[in-house]
């Protein structure tokens, strides 16, 4: 099983890893995209005016444009401890056990705007920009990505995806029909969805995975883990959106 999971907006600063080396990430088959959208970052970050337009930052964020600057010199960390934010602080994982962390690293991956889907431990810079950003010299990115990054998913054929990402993101690389999948959203018990507690109670649902490190090769076998774990996962009328019921 794999997990999709979003970004954040938020990001941890500083970091102890040897500089981004975009050929080690997870999905290699995404390399040329990678570095295309790369490239064109740095190369945007030399104007800070243009950068600040672009990726609509204000005065106060002219730091960001300087992450993006040295994208491809400064500090890595690995990605999951590197966003923070509601979904990432629920998720917790500095505070995982070695063997919940070894799981996350096989069953997770976090699709990043400027890398695609990554590994929740490959290591990554600090950096800025989002899903609906149209850089200079690279067509949109829902274009750039979509066709590369669902070809990239059936390639590693996993048995499932469990699909926990925004909108937004699931637009920049859908997870191809030949994939058996489902994708999440947060609602209450009598099926309202919830935008307050949704990524809060995506990250609690993958941190009792990663405790439990369970083997999971199938839709049924997810469901039977929840019911378990007293997770509440259930289908909808639509087969391929499941359900996370929490109480309000």
């Amino acid at each position: 099983m794999k997990i999709l999971l979003p970004p954040s907006e938020t990001k941890r600063p500083g970091g102890a890893g040897a500089p981004l080396e975009l050929e080690a990430l997870s999905l290699p088959g995404l390399l040329n995209e990678r570095q295309a959208v790369v490239d064109a970052l740095i190369e945007l970050a030399a104007d800070e005016e243009a950068s600040r337009r672009v990726l609509k930052l204000s005065a106060k964020q002219a730091g960001d444009v300087a992450h993006n600057r040295a994208l491809a010199v400064s500090a890595t960390m690995p990605a999951v401890d590197r966003y923070t934010g509601v979904l990432y602080d629920a998720l917790d994982a500095a505070t995982l056990s070695l063997a919940s962390r070894r799981w996350l690293s096989n069953h997770v991956w976090i699709h990043s705007a400027p890398f695609g889907p990554i590994g929740a431990l490959d290591p990554i810079p600090t950096y800025r920009l989002a899903a609906g950003v149209s850089l200079p010299g690279v067509q949109a990115l829902r274009r750039h990505w979509s066709g590369a990054t669902s070809a990239a998913i059936a390639a590693e054929e996993p048995d499932f995806v469990l699909d926990l990402r925004s909108e937004a993101y699931v637009a920049l690389g859908p997870v191809p029909t030949s994939v058996p999948s489902a994708y999440v959203r947060v609602v209450t018990e009598h099926g309202r969805a919830l935008n307050h507690f949704n990524k809060k109670s995506k990250g609690l649902l993958v941190r009792a995975l990663a405790e439990d490190h369970p083997r999971i090769r199938s839709r049924g076998a997810l469901l039977s883990w929840a019911h378990e774990r007293g997770v509440v996962l259930r289908d909808s009328a639509d087969d391929s959106v499941w359900e996370l019921v929490v109480s309000e």
